[in-house]
């Protein structure tokens, strides 16, 4: 394995900007980690869905001619032109399938580019590829994908969380430096935790949603995976920003996010410690991991205050009755007429009801008509107000819950998931327990605010890594960025290196077994 895949974006930026590198070697070399441990879903890691070998190769070798020419095709490059990428697979592109994880879209190429996929490409990032993912986004640990599930680089018998668990295994199994995820109530925090790797919610609205395959669209955000806080920054100020294709897009700038990632200290910074957030259900093991840094964030100078956030309990509940309700209005543009998979009914009724029925039958998996039937129920004529009302009404609790305590702190913090990565296939017969995996990253998205999830180390139980989440206002991710710098330092220094480069160097071994 060569040592190019384990630096970071931001240090593989910075060799390839002083030529020590170049951009193909670079590419070359993540796409040679892929072939040799990704696999498919019996044996290998099995994040990509699609590999984008030519056009990665293409764009990297652009990258090297023109800093070989010099002058201002050289200075107009993007800091992270020539840094390789992977895109979860809800995100749509131009010259590569979209399939959202899901049968229905088997085989689908978008005419169209999202708009966070025409700024890397703007920025000449060589995308590796498109990442496997929960059935549109549905579910704790890509075990839902039609495709097959994708498996942790900790330990292939467990899952790399979800639903953006393809992104977060292809940072996590140096298959890619940086990749793009979706998070609509934890989906790129919650994967973030059980693979050892950083990942970010924006503040709603702060990167375009616009080419991101819709489930729940109040819920819904774009943000980045990587191994580092700074590399996580450097990848958000490029995405971010105000988007005319979305209607709730900010037209705040995505600037000051590296810059908070690099100042360097936490003193006088109040971090409050959310009560709802802990406790009965969470593993010990993370729990010690927790309160180990909140320790090492009070010796750096930082004022730990405990902050109580009642609604909180009911965010799960609310949650799942809002979620599967806008998403049984998204996917309902899946019928099988337009676009798609069409399956023509069995008993020879070709009407667009039966046409409809047929494809949706084949084309979608248990959890996400379990979704759409949850969801349409809610809506329904008589249920509406007692459920979708409701639950509406809970989320504006919580917000002010987040306004409440955001008053006595500036920045609130928990474990990021309960417990370190379960089994594959532990809890699929369970989909109360599955949905309990996201009981401390929903109340963000409920909110709209901002959240990151970084490395805490390893639990005593397991050996696997746990999740610390950091939570800001919103518009105020340059907090997160701030506070989770320093954490991450500190938590480095605790454990002698980066919590990442303690996965055991089985993975490639396991696969060269299986096979």
């Amino acid at each position: 394995m060569t040592d190019l895949i384990k630096h970071s974006a931001a240090a593989l930026a910075a060799k390839l900007a002083a030529k020590e590198v170049s951009a193909v070697e670079v590419t070359q070399a993540h796409l040679d980690r892929i072939a040799a441990v990704d696999g498919d879903a019996e044996h290998g890691v099995h994040a990509f869905l699609h590999v984008n070998t030519e056009q990665a190769l293409a764009v990297a070798a652009e990258v090297d001619g023109r800093r070989a020419r010099g002058g201002s095709d050289a200075a107009d490059l993007h800091e992270l032109a020539g840094v390789p990428i992977a895109v979860k697979d809800l995100i749509v592109t131009i010259g590569q399938p979209t399939t959202a994880g899901s049968k229905i879209l088997q085989g689908w190429h978008s005419p169209y580019d999202a708009t966070v996929v025409k700024k890397l490409r703007a920025a000449r990032m060589p995308i590796l590829g498109k990442t496997n993912l929960d059935e549109f986004a549905m579910g704790s640990s890509t075990e839902h994908s039609a495709y097959g599930p994708t498996r942790n680089p900790w330990d292939l018998d467990r899952i790399p969380g979800g639903s953006g668990g393809g992104s977060a295994a292809a940072v996590a199994a140096f298959e890619a430096p940086l990749a793009l995820g979706t998070d609509t109530g934890g989906s790129i925090r919650q994967p973030g935790a059980v693979t050892g790797t950083v990942g970010v919610k924006p503040t709603y609205g702060g990167v375009s949603r616009y080419g991101a395959i819709a489930m729940a669209s109040s819920l819904d955000q774009i943000g980045p995976v990587s191994r580092t806080v700074l590399d996580s920054a450097l990848l958000h100020e490029l995405i971010g920003g105000h988007d005319p294709y979305d209607s709730t897009s900010l037209t705040d700038p995505s600037t000051g996010l590296v810059a908070a990632a690099r100042i360097g200290n936490v003193k006088g910074l109040r971090i409050g410690v959310v009560q709802e957030l802990g406790g009965e259900g969470y593993q010990a093991g993370v729990l010690a991991r927790f309160n180990e840094s909140l320790d090492l964030l009070r010796d750096a100078g930082a004022q730990i205050v405990e902050v109580s956030c009642p609604n909180f309990v009911y965010a799960l509940g609310a949650y799942y009755l809002i979620m599967p309700s806008e998403a049984s209005s998204n996917l309902a543009k899946f019928d099988g007429v337009r676009f798609g998979l069409r399956t023509l009914p069995a008993d020879g009724a070709m009407t667009i009801e039966r046409v409809m029925a047929s494809t949706r039958a084949a084309g979608f998996g248990d959890e996400v008509k379990r979704r759409i039937i949850l969801g349409t129920y809610a809506l329904s004529a008589g249920y509406y107000d007692a459920y979708y009302g409701s639950a509406q009404k809970v989320r504006t609790l919580i917000q002010r819950d987040f306004d409440a305590a955001f008053a006595h702190a500036d920045v609130l913090i928990s474990p990021t998931a309960p417990t370190t990565a379960f089994k594959l296939g532990e809890k699929l017969d369970n989909p109360l327990a599955m949905y309990l995996n996201d009981v401390a990253t929903i109340p963000a998205n409920m909110a709209g605010v901002p959240g990151l999830s970084l490395p805490g180390g390893l639990a005593d139980e397991d050996g696997l890594p746990i999740g610390i989440q950091l939570l800001a206002p919103a518009r105020e991710d340059a907090r997160l960025y701030r506070v989770g710098a320093v954490l991450e330092e500190l938590l480095e220094e605790r454990w002698g290196g980066p919590i990442l480069n303690m996965a055991p160097e089985l993975v490639a071994t396991q696969i060269m077994e299986a096979k």
